[in-house]
């Protein structure tokens, strides 16, 4: 592959993913909890094993999101009228969304829990 072809890959990813941020309020909603993780986890201290999950997570969220964009657009493409295969493409890719979701509020407590628990409590 040569360079201006590598380059030219990136920027069809990143046009893409900037498409996600731009069209999809889920998403924005992601990025919006994301910020707040990140920066909980920067005021506890997390350690590396710690983050790594947490990126892991993120990451797993945000792709879902991405994917559950694509099957949206590529059903679109293939019909505009109702049917219930495109219902169940739409609705098993916006159920994996949910699922990694949930996923992450349960790591997010797992992880940030019992020291934002130990925080407070050294607040109060």
């Amino acid at each position: 592959m040569s360079h201006s072809n590598l380059l030219s890959s990136f920027k069809c990813a990143f046009a893409g993913l900037w498409h996600v941020v731009r069209t999809q309020r889920n998403a924005r909603i992601h990025l919006a909890v994301t910020g707040v993780v990140v920066a909980l986890g920067l005021w506890l201290g997390l350690s590396r094993s710690e983050w790594a999950i947490i990126a892991l997570t993120i990451g797993t969220v945000l792709a879902a999101e991405a994917f559950n964009t694509v099957a949206e657009a590529a059903v679109d493409l293939a019909t505009a009228e109702y049917h219930p295969l495109a219902k169940i493409a739409k609705d098993v890719a916006a159920g994996a969304v949910l699922l990694t979701a949930i996923t992450a509020v349960v790591v997010g407590l797992l992880i940030l829990g019992p020291p934002l628990w130990q925080a407070l409590l050294a607040l109060f």
